[in-house]
């Protein structure tokens, strides 16, 4: 057996890409759509991990979803996890649970995805601004 893939729903294609890609720095790695299903599969994995993929699913005439809070989150290692952050923040994403002690952060996505962010390795040592940053909602 072996991990395929984490599917999540999705309202708008390019919100999401946008986030997915160009803030949490994902690649897409396929994409199929289905006239007839009427729907949009499209498949982002992390830099050397194809095989390991987030399945964004694009309903083409579905109405909003709710936070489905029994999802739980997807989570992502880092290599630095003030950096990608601080690029997440500077993109205009919420840091929704600082990390604090250079450990752990979780951010959430268009949809309201939460993505927890680990350090790589050991955590970095505690810093400003993320050491007394509070949290931003929920996550």
């Amino acid at each position: 057996m072996k991990y395929l893939h984490t599917m999540v729903r999705i309202t708008d294609v390019d919100a999401s890409l946008d986030f997915y890609c160009n803030k949490l720095g994902l690649k897409e790695v396929r994409r199929r759509e289905s006239e007839a299903g009427r729907f949009t599969l499209i498949f982002l994995s992390a830099t050397g991990e194809d095989e390991s993929c987030v399945e964004l699913t694009y309903n083409w005439d579905s109405d909003e979803y709710g936070e489905g809070r029994n999802f739980g989150h997807l989570a992502y290692e880092v290599d630095d996890i003030y950096a990608t952050c601080q690029r997440l923040m500077d993109g205009g994403v919420t840091i929704n649970r600082p990390p604090r002690e250079g450990k752990m952060a979780f951010v959430r996505s268009p949809d309201n995805i939460s993505i927890e962010l680990l350090q790589k390795g050991d955590p970095l040592p505690e810093a400003e601004p993320w050491k007394s940053m509070e949290n931003t909602g929920h996550w």
